[in-house]
């Protein structure tokens, strides 16, 4: 309520008048909606900020991770205008602390020049063989790929890889092809042994030492069962946590390949940890998405394509592109391998 003054028509004297100010209800509806959102939001946050790999949508929840960082602080900022002061901070806030876990993959790391071999790798995801062979050696051409990994790989991709003149440019092979989408290969430019880095696992994943001119490198073509199957997640974080760690007394290893996980995700996170770096995360490209590769609305394009190169290798450039028949982008890097 307040005071104002009015002036009484007849005798001209002012008197004090009590009004009432009459404000807008709030609307209990738009407010529910909100709280649901920020319950929804939160929840999110602490599976990702957690760690916590739970059930397949919990896992499918967490690769959306940048969509729901940019939704939350959306929403948490509407609340704040709508002076609903507890959702709105509320979600500000730890929509605040995902943007220091998301937005520097958008930003390249400092790092020396690097003094050694330099190797250029690509991975493509072949979706059961059905991609496109003339296109794929059409790109090893193009851009002087030295070491090719391949995920899906068939009998009968590897007959048009050949007719190809895929060979011909890469000479060396370790293939596990198969039929259907279990199969697997390296092709390289150098010599290649076929080395066991892995355990059974329900895809093949081949792993080969690269016979540098330099300081050896293993690599291998990774392909985890993916999380959402109907079985559960349990086989992918079994396989995740089944790939080799960096070794500090023999070779430099590279992890190349359909990861079936994004940088949010814990067992991405866990070989990180054990001295791995992302090279799409250290140029500056790590928010780029991998598949699908034509990127509609619907699923959303998520980065699950990735190429770990132990820490002691410099990244040069990063490359994701389209592969013909393939629902897989294929991501190339230039890295230097230190001397020994």
């Amino acid at each position: 309520m307040k005071t104002t003054p009015e002036t009484d028509a007849r005798s001209g004297t002012l008197h004090d008048v009590v009004t009432t100010e009459v404000k807008p209800p709030r609307s209990g509806f738009a407010t529910f909606l909100l709280f649901l959102c920020a319950l929804a939001f939160v929840t999110a946050a602490l599976v990702r900020l957690l760690g916590i790999d739970g059930t397949r949508y919990m896992i499918a929840a967490t690769s959306l991770t940048p969509y729901v960082t940019v939704l939350g602080l959306l929403v948490g900022l509407f609340a704040l205008f709508r002076r609903r002061w507890v959702i709105g901070l509320t979600m500000t806030l730890v929509g605040v602390v995902l943007v220091a876990n998301v937005a520097p993959r958008a930003f390249p790391d400092s790092r020396p020049n690097g003094v050694g071999q330099q190797v250029r790798l690509m991975t493509s995801n072949l979706l059961v063989g059905i991609a496109d062979a003339e296109a794929i050696v059409r790109e090893v051409r193009a851009r002087r790929v030295d070491v090719l990994a391949m995920q899906e790989l068939t009998p009968e991709m590897v007959s048009d890889l050949d007719r190809a003149g895929l060979k011909q440019v890469l000479p060396n092979r370790v293939f596990l092809d198969e039929p259907g989408g279990s199969g697997s290969g390296i092709a390289s430019k150098f010599p290649l042994s076929r080395r066991d880095l892995t355990p059974p696992g329900t895809l093949q994943q081949a792993g080969a030492l690269v016979d540098l001119p330099g300081q050896d490198i293993e690599v291998v073509s990774v392909h985890p069962l993916p999380p959402v199957v109907t079985d559960g997640p349990e086989a992918w974080q079994r396989e995740l946590a089944g790939l080799p760690a960096p070794d500090s007394t023999g070779a430099i290893r590279v992890l190349a390949g359909d990861f079936n996980a994004t940088l949010d995700h814990v067992g991405l996170t866990r070989l990180l940890n054990k001295g791995y770096v992302d090279a799409a995360d250290q140029v500056g490209k790590g928010l780029i998405h991998t598949w699908p590769s034509n990127s509609g609305f619907w699923p959303p394009p998520v980065t699950i394509d990735h190429v770990l190169v132990d820490s002691k290798i410099v990244v040069d450039t990063v490359d994701v592109f389209d592969v013909p028949g393939s629902d897989h982008r294929a991501v190339v890097t230039q890295f230097v391998v230190p001397k020994p």
